[in-house]
């Protein structure tokens, strides 16, 4: 059996006594510092950047849903269905039959549900999942090509649709920085202020 010696014990209670107080100060105080400012600094993000209507969640400004309806702007596609837990793309290289095949589908359905142009450039979103299979954004243009369609289901009077179209370039968000990335539209968002034409 060791014994130790008072150097050692010594030593072993400073040991005892930073990790507490490390422990304290990393665990405890430092996340609260911070969750603390957070809430004062920005509490929309830090709590989620969840959008509610009438007390209720409806949704993610960060995170893609699935819109269905020919009432609602479409979504870009997403590989995992638009579940946060297992976020991810499909995987499928370039050369991938089944990606290829996959996004001649896709192609076809938003011609058709669209009523496009069968020749028509589609925009890449609109085709392609994004790595996550979550990102919330389209381009302006794949929006623009969803507007007539918007239209015709809502009924909505040509003093409406210039409201539709207003809003749309209203909700266009510029490049981080004015630099990195493309321009690009939240769909939710621009459900919502759809939902919100009179």
């Amino acid at each position: 059996m060791v014994r130790l010696k008072g150097g050692n014990m010594k030593t072993i209670l400073v040991a005892l006594k930073i990790f507490l107080f490390f422990t304290v100060l990393t665990g405890m105080a430092y996340p609260l510092l911070i969750t603390g400012i957070a809430q004062i600094a920005f509490p929309f993000r830090a709590n989620g950047s969840v959008i509610s209507r009438r007390n209720q969640p409806i949704g993610c400004e960060l995170i893609g849903q699935e819109f269905d309806s020919d009432r609602y702007f479409s979504s870009r596609p997403s590989a995992v269905s638009y579940n946060p837990l297992p976020s991810g793309g499909s995987n499928f290289g370039l050369t991938s039959f089944k990606l290829q095949t996959l996004v001649a589908d896709r192609k076809r359905k938003f011609i058709e549900f669209n009523r496009l142009d069968p020749n028509i450039v589609i925009p890449s979103e609109m085709v392609f999942a994004s790595a996550s299979g979550l990102d919330p954004h389209i381009s302006p243009r794949a929006a623009m090509m969803q507007v007539e369609r918007v239209s015709a289901a809502r009924r909505l009077t040509p003093a409406q649709k210039q409201d539709l179209l207003k809003e749309i370039e209203r909700l266009i968000e510029k490049p981080q920085y004015l630099v990195f990335g493309k321009e690009k539209i939240n769909v939710l968002l621009l459900n919502l202020k759809l939902d919100e034409i009179k």
